[in-house]
């Protein structure tokens, strides 16, 4: 936007403002917000952030500089105002950015909206040049009668939409599921090598390398669970610490599945197709969960990161693994089912506690999902997975606002003297 305005308005320009607002405001400073900002600012892009850039945006008081068309801006920590919690815009979490005057004037500025699991939008968005899906669908219901309907796999119609909305063809699609698969094997990996404090204002050490190296040497009963937990809190640990990580569906919840894809890929020795199968399964739950209730904690609370996660890892296992449609789909709604009503209570905002150790067990629960889900008659499982996504937008709806996300209650207040 700003590369767009007129020479004499951007020459005016002293300053660059982000004002934040909501749980981006209360909890952004845990969330690594600022950082965020700063970095796209300076024009790094989320797939390939530079770790070392991120590294060095915890020293709020450093100073770097972006050159616009010519025209330098300096960047630091002031350049982020921590705004109120609560406001009327029309999402919990807003972003407003803003050119200023040297005398304070606004130049120009624009609504920035995030809507939950790494997207966003901004007021006045034009918008955008998509195609009509080859077979829409707005609930699980209705996917199952396209598959009944069409013979059409779970595969070819997941493909089939995203070649027409997006208008691409079938080799960038996987080249995407690549990159999000390679992605969450490196933040396994990477976080099983790290050791030392994870950045907060108290005293908060990773353990995902403990963890694994106790468990190889563990009995077999326990050392599944163990290395299955220590593959989710390494890629939690490395999100805490500003390392990449892939939205599945929030960075909160960012350890679940990769931990599901670990053991598919290091346990299960699973054909690069048969994953990029499950991701696409993973990818209905996500789009089901999100459209039609929230992925988002600060609206839903916890049930909407980490249930989702885990009912997104639940399916992508079992679909990865051969299971038909209706056992995909129940082990999603078993994974999701029993996670209802959890509330979204980081404590001082920042993604250490409750959130990392969520993630190992959303792990878990997904693989039990699927065991129970590949061991029943599905039929005769009373819930399906579009009514246990409406009880949790429903539960969501009537959780108290200090349980989502706002850093205001359960553990975020009852474990304040840590």
């Amino acid at each position: 936007m700003l590369e767009g305005l007129p020479e004499d308005a951007l020459r005016r320009g002293a300053r660059i403002e982000a004002r934040l607002y909501g749980s981006l405001s209360a909890t952004g400073r845990g969330h690594r917000t600022d950082r965020a900002v700063l970095a796209g600012l300076l024009g790094q892009k989320p797939e390939t952030c530079d770790t070392r850039l991120m590294d060095e945006l915890q020293d709020p008081a450093r100073k770097h500089v972006v050159a616009i068309r010519g025209v330098g801006f300096e960047l630091s920590g002031a350049n982020i105002v921590w705004d109120k919690h609560d406001h009327d815009y029309p999402f919990a979490n807003t972003m407003v950015m803003r050119l200023l005057a040297a005398d304070g004037v606004v130049i120009c500025e624009r609504e920035y909206y995030s809507t939950g699991g790494g997207f966003f939008a901004w007021k006045g968005q034009p918008a955008e040049d998509r195609g009509a899906p080859a077979y829409p669908y707005g609930s699980m219901t209705k996917f199952r009668e396209i598959v009944r309907t069409s013979g059409k796999s779970l595969d070819e119609i997941m493909l089939a939409n995203e070649k027409a909305i997006r208008r691409v063809g079938e080799k960038e699609i996987i080249a995407h599921l690549d990159l999000a698969l390679a992605t969450m094997e490196e933040g396994v990996r990477l976080g099983l090598s790290e050791e030392g404090l994870l950045p907060a204002p108290f005293e908060f050490h990773r353990k995902a390398k403990q963890i694994y190296e106790r468990s190889l040497a563990a009995g077999a009963d326990e050392r599944f669970m163990g290395l299955l937990s220590s593959y989710a809190l390494a890629v939690s640990e490395g999100n805490a610490a500003g390392r990449l990580a892939v939205t599945a569906p929030t960075l909160g919840s960012a350890g679940t599945m990769p931990a599901i894809v670990y053991y598919m890929k290091n346990h299960l020795r699973l054909p690069r197709d048969a994953m990029r199968s499950g991701m696409l399964a993973a990818g209905l739950v996500g789009f089901l969960c999100k459209n039609n209730a929230s992925v988002a904690g600060a609206e839903v609370g916890c049930q909407g990161e980490i249930g989702v996660a885990s009912a997104m890892a639940a399916a992508m296992l079992a679909h990865a693994t051969g299971a038909p449609l209706e056992v995909t789909e129940l082990a999603a709604t078993i994974a999701l089912e029993h996670h209802l009503g959890m509330t979204c209570d980081p404590v001082g905002g920042y993604v250490l506690l409750p959130c990392i150790e969520r993630n190992a067990f959303g792990a878990v629960k997904a693989y039990n999902a699927w065991l129970i889900a590949k061991s029943e008659i599905a039929a005769r499982h009373w819930e399906d997975l579009d009514r246990v996504i409406a009880a949790m937008l429903e539960t969501g709806r009537a959780m108290a606002p200090q349980f989502r996300e706002t850093g205001k209650g359960g553990l975020a207040t009852a474990m304040v003297g840590c």
